[in-house]
């Protein structure tokens, strides 16, 4: 059973960080348990609102229905007690069905929308496959707007009015006049996440726009960075987060964009320069150069993006 309602769920979420955990694999590229719950029992010590187990940062696009359900129920069992666990729902409409029920079996307490399989969709396409999904589970469930899932305002809107359990709204495209339009029509019956890469480069436009809150993939490695970063967002510190954009997250950007896939891999090359290796990733993504890696690790040392930071952590 889930621990919050899904309307408990996204008061929760929508005034605190949110991340995506990367899914830890051995030197043969399986999942490897054991460094994937001390990452979440890492990521669940400091105050995050929620976290998605095998999203995008998790590389859920690599793994089987069955190794996601193994995945979502171990984050669960480690962390379920502490902060919220989220599950992706992804592929063709009887998969994300599929990984509903399982998110649901496993205590998963909300559900993230992944675009469908990849085809062409128009909007009644996208509203029937969001709303059996929707109607297969009591968890609360976040549409993704991304890719070939590009939700209408107005389909949006219908997903709200028929199905109580929908109650986010994900947005990876960044259309202002978009974005405008689908807060304009549904207003506080959703809450709204940033999940752009890099989320903290556009963190604190979109929080004019009703973003209250975004999904940080860095938060993997430099959780208190990451924590201080969104207070400065939510205070609209321009100040401060232009320093910190300029300290950190922009030279990221610069290793980041080296090469295509390198959102993910980053995050994993990171894990490893602050020495918590959890493994490499799967094709047909790449691992960081040795050269990528190195101006990486010294770029966290030399911008104390890693520090003390025992206030920040939970008791």
């Amino acid at each position: 059973m889930a621990r919050h309602t899904p309307q408990e769920l996204a008061a929760r979420l929508k005034d605190g960080l949110l991340s995506f955990p990367v899914t830890a694999f051995d030197a043969d590229l399986l999942f490897d348990e054991h460094t994937y719950r001390q990452h979440l029992a890492w990521q669940a010590s400091y105050p995050v609102a929620g976290l998605f187990a095998a999203g995008g940062t998790g590389e859920g696009f690599s793994l089987t229905v069955e190794e996601t359900a193994t995945v979502v129920t171990a984050a669960v069992a480690e962390v379920g007690d502490t902060v919220p666990v989220l599950a992706p729902a992804a592929g063709n409409t009887a998969q994300a069905i599929r990984n509903a029920t399982d998110a649901a079996a496993a205590g998963a307490e909300g559900l993230l929308l992944l675009p469908p399989y990849l085809t062409e969709a128009d909007q009644e396409g996208l509203l029937a496959h969001a709303s059996a999904v929707c109607a297969a589970t009591d968890l609360g469930v976040i549409a993704y707007n991304r890719a070939n899932a590009v939700y209408s305002a107005e389909t949006i809107a219908r997903l709200a009015e028929r199905h109580e359990n929908f109650i986010g709204f994900k947005d990876g495209i960044g259309d202002i006049e978009h974005l405008t339009k689908v807060y304009a029509a549904n207003g506080d019956r959703l809450f709204y996440l940033g999940g752009l890469p890099t989320a903290e480069t556009f963190a604190l436009p979109l929080l004019q726009l009703g973003m209250s809150t975004y999904s940080s993939a860095m938060y993997n490695f430099v959780p208190e960075f990451a924590l201080a970063f969104y207070a400065d967002v939510r205070a609209q510190d321009r100040a401060a987060v232009t320093e910190k954009l300029n300290r950190f997250v922009l030279p990221y950007l610069q290793i980041r964009d080296r090469a295509k896939g390198y959102g993910v891999s980053i995050i994993k090359g990171g894990l490893k320069a602050v020495g918590r290796d959890a493994g490499g990733v799967r094709p047909p993504l790449q691992d960081l150069t040795a050269t990528d890696l190195a101006d990486l690790k010294t770029l966290i040392e030399t911008s104390s993006a890693t520090t003390s930071g025992t206030s920040l952590q939970r008791a």
